[in-house]
């Protein structure tokens, strides 16, 4: 996922705007920033966006932990890897 970047509006906007905020996250696919006197406090940016954004943060912690594996030794021939996934898809097929 790539946001684009982002704008920055008062909580206020957010309760008399809604539907603007919404659409301009779901179109531009930027992030909002919501502001509480003046500080930031809450981003917003669109389901489509948080999904890929979920989707992208597990992948790159699965590639950590798999890079951990590989430092520390934990690994098997490939080989290995592909009859355990065959074995397991029978077994789940039988089952």
């Amino acid at each position: 996922m790539f946001l684009v970047g982002e704008t920055i509006r008062p909580s206020a906007d957010l309760r008399n705007h809604y539907s603007e905020i919404s659409k301009q996250c779901r179109e531009s696919r930027e992030a909002v920033i919501i502001t509480v006197n003046g500080r930031g406090d809450t981003a917003v940016l669109g389901l489509q966006d948080y999904y890929q954004m979920k989707s992208e943060l597990e992948l790159l912690r699965t590639l950590a932990e798999a890079e951990e594996d590989v430092k520390n030794g934990r690994v098997a021939p490939m080989q290995n890897t592909f009859e355990d996934i065959r074995s397991a898809l029978r077994e789940r097929k039988d089952g």
